[in-house]
């Protein structure tokens, strides 16, 4: 038998939905037959009305009862003694934090030396432009003190660990994955002659809604198409729009599929699955050049950068009109996922981790 068939991995989450949802769901099934999960979560509105289906029976859920986004005092407190009862309970070898609030009230709640801690903040919330410059000062002297648990940091993109490193030298990375099927073929050819433009994700500030629809307002003979849904809705006005609205995975991926380009003007990253998603899906991806974005894309080699409306809409006319080698773009961007950034390679390094518990307490 596996020495660490019954070693018990706990993952606390408080925002089980979007981008971490995507990323846990497929983390979890992949590692439950070595460890024993649970998942401690908050449901949101982005959370798949199935999502009980779409995670393996093996692992055990247990539902917060105070999770909440926003701050809260009350309900915050509440979390505090809800996540310290739910360790003693559960009693696990190994802590993974998802989230900021997660990751905060987690730590502080968890007694780092005698645990096993790891945290993964899947996008700092002092990067979040939305703020104010104080709230983010504020976001970042908490990261930083929690900064001073014995956790360790596993950021999910290159350039998050850089940044992680600034708050504590306990940190690592390991890049975000999707699911693939390796033996998949390459995807069919963008349609240049009355392409469809698309963009994955929640409709909020930090995906910039304005530029994308500014881009279609400017190229109203193209389709675009917004997959998902928000609290921003109402900034997507070009009639050459589609907003989807919230939809099943399996049909968001589908609509993906029928897409010819992929355009994320985001303000702000993790490392986005939607991003990996397309360029496994041979779209060739226009995004902007912040954290995340660029650990993925390189101009010209695996997709494109851009950062105003006119460099968007100057690269999709120039694909358009045929002055890119589109297919080898698409064809380096396809095999990079199918090397580095899948959940077999993610999931194996995820694994290691929890095995040894940890990293050096140098």
């Amino acid at each position: 038998m596996n020495e660490t068939k019954h070693r018990k991995v706990l993952h606390i989450v408080e925002a089980f939905g979007g981008g971490v949802y995507t990323f846990l769901v497929p983390l979890m099934n992949a590692t439950c037959e070595e460890f024993d999960t649970t998942i401690a979560y908050a449901l949101r509105p982005q959370t798949p009305k199935d999502y009980k289906n779409q995670i393996d029976s093996k692992i055990h859920l247990i539902e917060g009862k105070n999770f909440v986004r926003s701050l809260s005092p009350i309900k915050d407190i509440k979390t505090f003694f809800e996540i310290k009862k739910i360790v003693k309970d559960v009693k696990p070898d190994v802590i993974h934090l998802h989230s900021s609030k997660s990751g905060f009230i987690g730590r502080m709640a968890i007694n780092c030396k005698k645990n096993t801690v790891f945290y993964t903040p899947h996008g700092y919330a002092f990067l979040k432009l939305d703020d104010t410059p104080l709230k983010r000062k504020i976001y970042y002297f908490i990261e930083k003190i929690a900064a001073l648990t014995h956790c360790t940091t596993i950021a999910v993109s290159k350039g998050e660990y850089e940044i992680a490193l600034k708050l504590s030298k306990r940190a690592l990375f390991i890049n975000n994955g999707i699911n693939i099927d390796i033996n998949s073929p390459m995807p069919n050819m963008v349609n240049t002659q009355k392409p469809l433009i698309c963009t994955v994700g929640r409709i909020c500030y930090q995906k910039n809604p304005w530029v994308f629809n500014q881009v279609a307002k400017n190229l109203p003979d193209i389709n675009f198409m917004w997959i998902g849904d928000g609290e921003m809705r109402d900034t997507i006005t070009a009639p050459n729009i589609t907003v989807t609205g919230w939809i099943p995975r399996a049909e968001a991926i589908e609509k993906l599929n029928t897409a010819d380009i992929f355009l994320l003007p985001s303000l702000w990253e993790g490392l986005p699955i939607s991003l990996l998603e397309a360029m496994y899906a041979g779209k060739p991806a226009i995004v902007s050049p912040v954290i995340g974005n660029k650990d993925v894309i390189r101009h010209g080699a695996n997709g494109f950068f851009a950062s105003t409306p006119l460099e968007y809409i100057t690269i999709i006319n120039n694909i358009i009109n045929g002055k890119y080698d589109i297919e080898k773009i698409v064809s380096t961007a396809y095999n990079e996922i199918l090397k580095e950034y899948n959940t077999s390679v993610m999931s194996s390094k995820y694994a290691i981790l929890y095995r040894n518990k940890g990293v050096n307490d140098e």
